[in-house]
């Protein structure tokens, strides 16, 4: 999209077929030998330090060739719709009560947090672009619209939640219909573990009698408030399991509606599933669950033998329940197994087997989980587009003022309707031709239009193999096409 840096074609290739080995069937869910992961942690470590220098060497380029007068926070947001969401920087040393002017001379909040970094709410970030944000000395007080949090209570612009002596949730309320979410009596965010012994397949099976042995995890060592702010509030709760060790910091945020449960676990345990719970008041008799460049429902009951086999299903970055104007949704980063019956949404955080790897999940486990509360369908309420969120953060870069080429606000490439999401956007394999690859995801028959930011040459239609097709007409900088309802598409293009 940008000419004169060095596409780092190599490096992407090595590190995808990397990636590839190691997302082996047997690797992935945890069921190799422990040998296989001995190699596996250490070439992790080396895609993701590659992975990270690929980013900021692109950060780096794109904010080095924008026009600013003064020095900025430069936001970029690699997916592909706007969005608005939470962006985090590190505070320059002669700033001491940092705050940012958006382009239209609005004073933007921003919240202190480790000492010398920020967060502030950016709106309006563009598909796969940047905008960015003057770096000033604030002079808001910072002690007006400071998210309510204690240890019975918090609150923000969307929730009431009530927390228990041992830190679980025991009410949510959505504000706007004055609603309680969960079923009565019940409780939320409650840790269950489980006893985790297959009858054979030890790492690879959970048997459907798994439930008949369980536990709940709720002794407390410390429950405290870490942050209050006017971006973000905290509450760390720390429990102890057997040997193990579960901490949790619960994120409520003043503008975006989720509630972020970011885990580390100190897992010690054998044959044990572990799993968090929320038991939701919706009624309905099927779930959502996202899958790869769509979704699929399944039912939440047991009437049928087949229905009853699907105690465990596999979901990707969300799962939703709806009962026509209300719902709620689960969203994570990295867990993928969930059961969903009679309004009782549960995801598993890990199972610690013990064949062939007699330590299978015996190690440290960082991920992050949220519950959204919204009115309307998933669609509606986009959930989509708040998975996305979770899973890829947005990318800052402090920069000082200099010429360039670039305005102070831009998106590469767009598509104007909310239902198709740009998943790909890549140098072709065999040519300095651009792939962009998207797909529709709400099973709607969808007219739509690819915008870029410079002229097009010319335009193909391709397969996934990158053939073409047939040859498109563009106009400027877009081109039209026709998606069906849950088709990927991939285009081949060349800028002028």
């Amino acid at each position: 999209m940008i000419e004169g840096a060095r596409y780092p074609a190599n490096e992407i290739r090595n590190s995808w077929e990397k990636i590839l080995l190691n997302e082996f069937h047997d690797i992935i869910p945890g069921s190799s030998i422990k040998e296989v992961y001995d190699v596996t942690d250490v070439e992790y470590k080396e895609l993701l330090k590659t992975g990270e220098e690929l980013v900021d060497n692109g950060i780096n380029y794109i904010s080095s060739n924008i026009s600013l007068d003064k020095k900025s926070v430069v936001v970029v947001n690699s997916l592909g719709f706007e969005r608005s969401d939470i962006a985090t920087f590190e505070i320059p040393k002669n700033i001491n009560n940092v705050g940012l002017i958006d382009e239209d001379g609005k004073s933007i909040v921003c919240q202190k947090i480790d000492k010398n970094k920020a967060i502030f709410f950016a709106e309006n970030i563009p598909a796969n672009g940047y905008k960015t944000f003057e770096l000033v000395e604030s002079t808001v007080e910072l002690r007006d619209n400071i998210i309510i949090l204690n240890k019975e209570l918090g609150e923000n612009n969307f929730i009431k939640i009530g927390f228990d002596s041992k830190g679980q949730i025991k009410s949510i309320i959505d504000k706007k219909t004055n609603r309680e979410v969960l079923k009565e009596g019940a409780i939320a965010n409650q840790i269950q573990a489980f006893e985790d012994k297959p009858m054979c397949f030890d790492n690879w099976d959970i048997d459907i009698y798994y439930k008949e042995k369980m536990w709940i995890v709720d002794g407390i060592q410390s429950i405290n408030v870490v942050e209050r702010g006017p971006v973000r509030s905290t509450l760390r709760v720390e429990r102890k399991f057997l040997n193990s060790k579960i901490i949790q910091n619960i994120y409520i945020y003043n503008d975006i509606p989720r509630i972020d449960f970011d885990s580390y676990i100190d897992w010690k345990e054998h044959d044990i599933v572990l799993k968090t719970a929320f038991p939701v008041d919706i009624h309905t008799n099927e779930a959502t669950y996202e899958i790869q460049y769509g979704n699929i429902t399944r039912p939440t009951h047991e009437n049928t033998s087949w229905e009853l086999a699907q105690f465990e299903s596999v979901g990707h970055k969300w799962v939703d329940i709806s009962e026509g104007d209300f719902g709620v949704s689960i969203l994570n980063n990295c867990k993928y197994g969930y059961d969903i019956k009679n309004g009782n949404m549960r995801l598993t955080m890990l199972k610690s087997g013990t064949d062939p790897n007699p330590v299978a999940d015996q190690e440290e486990h960082r991920f992050t989980y949220s519950i959204y509360v919204h009115e309307g369908t998933w669609k509606e309420a986009k959930t989509t587009q708040l998975a996305y969120g979770l899973n890829t953060e947005l990318f800052t870069k402090v920069e000082g003022s200099h010429s360039g080429v670039l305005d102070k606000k831009v998106s590469f490439v767009n598509v104007d309707k909310e239902n198709v999401i740009i998943e790909v956007i890549k140098k072709a394999e065999d040519s300095n031709e651009t792939i962009i690859r998207l797909y529709e995801f709400e099973n709607k028959r969808t007219n739509c239009k690819l915008e870029f930011m410079r002229e097009l040459e010319y335009v193909y239609e391709c397969d996934m193999l990158e053939n073409n097709e047939k040859k498109l007409v563009s106009n400027n900088k877009e081109f039209s096409f026709i998606i069906k309802p849950y088709e990927i598409k991939t285009f081949k293009v060349q800028l002028k």
